[in-house]
Formats: C-alpha cells, sequence, structure tokens
C-alpha cells in the first residue's frame, strides 16, 4: 500500500490499535472487523459505519481524537451481507458477543442507511441509543439503480469499483479534500469482489426507512454544502423525515467530510453526545468531561456557522 498522505496520524494509529476480527454467523466467511478503542468502562460506546467504499480505518482520525477526550468508539467494517435483514441480524449478534445493549451509530452514506435499518429492525427492543447520519439517505430509490441490485453479484471488481469512483469528487480541490478522496480510492482498491458486490447490493435494493418506528430515537443529520454524492432532494427528504434532528451543516467537506473536516465532524459528534453526559448512555468516561470547554467549543462553532451563512 502507498503512503497515506491523509494525516500523519495514520500510520501511528494502524500500529498502536489492534485491528479485532469476529465472527458471530455459523457462516465463517462471515467475518466483521473492527477497531475498539476507549475505556472499555463504557457500556454505549459510539461506532461507525463506513460507505460502500469505506474500510474501518477510514474513520482513524475520530478514532484517535474521541478516544483522547475519553470516549469509547468502535469502528466497523462488516461483511458480505446480500440483504438490510441479514445485515441487521449480523449486527444485532456483533453487539450481543460484545455485550452491548445500546448504542450510538454514526453512519456515513450507506452506514447511516444500515444504522436506520438496524434501529428499525430494533425498534421493538431497542438498542440504538442515538443517530449521527452522515451524507445519508432514507430511501435507496434515489440512485435509480433498484434494478440493477440483483446483477452486482455478477459484475467483476473493476466494473463495481468503476461505479462507485463514478460518485467521487472531480475537478479542482482543496488538498485535504484531495488527500481525502486518495485515501478512499486506496481503501476501496482493498476490497474484494464480493465485499463490493455486497454493498452496492445493500446500497441500492428497494428499500426505505420507516420513520414512526425510530421516530423518538435523537438523531444529528450531518452535510456538506458542496459537491457530494447526495442530492438536494435526498437531503431534503432526510429534514421531512426526522423534523426534529440536529442539523450539523458543513460548508465543504465533500463525500468524506470525516477524513478531510475531521476538527469539524469531530466537535459536531462531540455536541450530539453532549446530551447523554451524566446518564447510564454516556459514550465518555466521566473523569473526562469538561462541559464548561465543551460549551465554548459549542458557541464558537454556533458563531462561525452563523458567520459562513451571512
Amino acid at each position: 500500500m502507498g503512503e497515506i498522505k491523509v494525516s500523519p496520524d495514520y500510520n501511528w494509529f494502524r500500529s498502536t490499535v489492534p485491528l479485532k476480527k469476529i465472527i458471530v454467523d455459523d457462516d465463517d466467511s462471515k467475518v466483521w472487523s473492527l477497531y475498539d478503542a476507549g475505556p472499555r468502562s463504557i457500556r454505549c460506546p459510539l461506532i461507525f459505519l463506513p460507505p460502500v467504499s469505506g474500510t474501518a480505518d477510514v474513520f482513524f482520525q475520530q478514532i484517535l481524537a474521541l478516544t483522547g477526550w475519553g470516549y469509547r468508539v468502535i469502528a466497523l467494517q462488516y461483511p458480505v451481507y446480500w440483504d438490510h435483514l441479514e445485515f441487521c441480524d449480523g449486527f444485532r449478534k456483533l453487539l450481543d458477543h460484545l455485550q452491548l445493549d445500546k448504542v450510538h451509530l454514526f453512519g456515513a452514506s450507506l452506514g447511516g442507511f444500515l444504522a436506520q435499518k438496524f434501529a428499525e429492525y430494533t425498534h421493538k427492543s431497542p438498542r440504538v441509543q442515538s443517530l449521527i447520519l452522515c451524507n445519508s439517505f432514507s430511501d435507496t430509490s434515489i440512485f435509480n439503480q433498484t434494478w440493477t441490485a440483483n446483477s452486482f453479484w455478477l459484475m467483476p471488481a473493476f466494473m463495481l469499483k468503476k461505479i462507485v469512483l463514478g460518485n467521487f469528487a472531480s475537478g479542482p480541490l482543496d488538498p485535504e479534500m484531495a488527500d481525502g478522496i486518495d485515501f478512499m480510492v486506496d481503501r476501496l482498491e482493498s476490497l474484494g469482489q464480493s465485499e463490493l458486490a455486497s454493498r452496492l447490493t445493500l446500497n441500492c435494493q428497494n428499500s426505505y426507512v420507516e420513520p414512526h418506528k425510530i421516530r423518538d430515537i435523537p438523531v444529528t443529520i450531518m452535510d456538506v454544502f458542496d459537491q457530494s454524492a447526495l442530492s438536494t432532494e435526498a437531503k431534503e427528504d432526510m429534514y421531512k423525515l426526522y423534523p426534529n434532528a440536529r442539523r450539523a451543516h458543513l460548508k465543504t467537506g465533500g463525500n468524506f467530510p470525516y477524513l478531510c473536516r475531521s476538527a469539524e465532524v469531530n466537535l459536531y459528534i462531540q455536541i450530539h453526545l453532549l446530551q447523554f453526559h451524566g446518564t447510564r448512555y454516556a459514550a465518555i468516561d466521566p473523569s473526562m468531561v469538561s462541559a464548561e470547554e465543551l460549551e465554548v467549543q459549542k458557541i464558537s462553532l454556533h458563531t462561525s456557522s452563523e458567520q459562513e451563512e451571512q
């Protein structure tokens, strides 16, 4: 693998945070890969779910920063699943294996859709305490690919990668965004045909979120104002679906703001999780909480957002 330009912290992250592999299904080929970092005493951690092109380590900047502040975070890479129900059942088994009753979920693009479907799937016995949905969607029909969803498994890897790359930003980009895209291309190259085919199938097979099943879950919708794979219509649908959601808007960041705008993303994550501090659903070690400091950051972010909108 070539040198990663996104951050000098990446190689340090890979050498210090171990990658675990866990099998929870009867099928031994279904392996969950994950980074579990931060205090094990926390029983309601924040779990990251990647987009189609992503692996667990695309969230390395969140893992490094948030664990440094006392949070427990887990970044996942899901096995090959071909439908949403199968994914949800596997994810539930993984949480059981990790002995986690409830969790906060941060999902990017497909990861956000799967997070919503899991919250819906477990609504009678809730396992999701809150959701952060980054550049995500609530209905797969927005991609106009539902008719091809059942044929992805037949396509060779190079064709699948071409489909995914077609959604990456092109044209002039600032250095951080260009590095972020380079990093994601590198991660995309590491995925095999079945992994890519299954993710594209999950991304495009006909399905939508049933909001009445998850309306009581606190939600933050995180999206960007510049070019991304998500249409304005898809964003508006999310706002309508979650009228009470907090909104975390980033002026720029493209498809992968957690890589190229990590400081802003990490701050929004902290603000989202602040509401659970002092409860059994806190994702942070109580001794690490500095509410005053976070309040100052919150005011600062609010002020900068207002200035950008003027």
